[in-house]
C-alpha cells in the first residue's frame, strides 16, 4: 500500500489522509489486487522479461486494460521493468528526476517492486508518494511532478496511453526538495 512522505521525513500511510493531500491536484490512487499465479510470479520474478515475456506477463491484467480502453479511452499498455542491471538506467531516470508536467495523464499500476512520485502541492509544498505492488496511480496531465526509484531501483509497472507522444516531460524548472529514503513511520 502506498505511502506519503513530506521533506521532513514524516510519513502517511492513510489512504484517506493520503487522498485528501492528492485529491486537490488531481493525482487519483487505488489499490488493485494481483492475481495470485505461479506463471505469473515466475515472469514477475524476471529481472529483464524478454518481449515475448512481457506480453505473457501483460496478458495476466488485460481485464484492467480493457476496463481502462472503454471507460477512459486508453489505447495502448507496455511493460516498463527498471532494475540495476538495465543498461543506462542512470541516464533514463535523470530525465524524470526534475520537476515536470505532460500533456497527458501518466498512468501506471505497479506490479512489482517500487517507484517514488513527487508532486508540487497548490501551496507549492512538495510531497513524494511510495508506490507498491498493487497501486494503481494516475497524475493527470499537468500536475507538476517527478519520479524517482528509491535505493533498491526495482519496478515492473503497466503504463497505460492514449498516445505516447503525451508523456515527453515539459520542466517545470522548479527545484525538487530532498527527501529521505526511508519508508513509513
Amino acid at each position: 500500500m502506498a505511502y506519503l512522505t513530506f521533506p521532513d521525513g514524516n510519513s502517511l500511510t492513510d489512504s484517506a489522509e493520503i487522498a485528501s493531500i492528492l485529491d486537490p491536484v488531481g493525482v487519483r490512487l487505488e489499490r488493485w489486487s494481483i492475481p495470485k499465479d505461479k506463471k505469473l510470479a515466475a515472469l514477475l520474478a524476471l529481472e529483464r522479461p524478454a518481449p515475448d515475456e512481457s506480453e505473457g506477463l501483460l496478458a495476466f491484467f488485460e481485464p484492467r486494460f480493457e476496463h481502462l480502453r472503454s471507460t477512459l479511452g486508453y489505447q495502448a499498455r507496455d511493460l516498463v521493468a527498471l532494475s540495476p542491471s538495465l543498461p543506462g538506467l542512470d541516464a533514463l531516470l535523470e530525465r524524470f528526476l526534475s520537476c515536470h508536467t505532460h500533456d497527458d495523464d501518466e498512468i501506471r499500476y505497479v506490479i512489482e517492486g517500487e517507484g517514488i512520485f513527487g508532486f508540487v502541492l497548490q501551496d507549492g509544498a512538495q510531497v513524494e508518494l511510495t508506490v507498491l505492488p498493487g497501486d494503481y496511480i494516475n497524475v493527470p496531465r499537468g500536475a507538476e511532478h517527478w519520479f524517482r526509484l528509491p535505493p533498491a531501483r526495482r519496478i515492473k509497472a503497466i503504463r497505460y496511453f492514449t498516445s505516447r507522444e503525451g508523456w515527453v516531460p515539459l520542466y517545470t524548472g522548479r527545484r525538487v526538495l530532498p527527501f529521505p529514503d526511508a519508508g513509513p513511520r
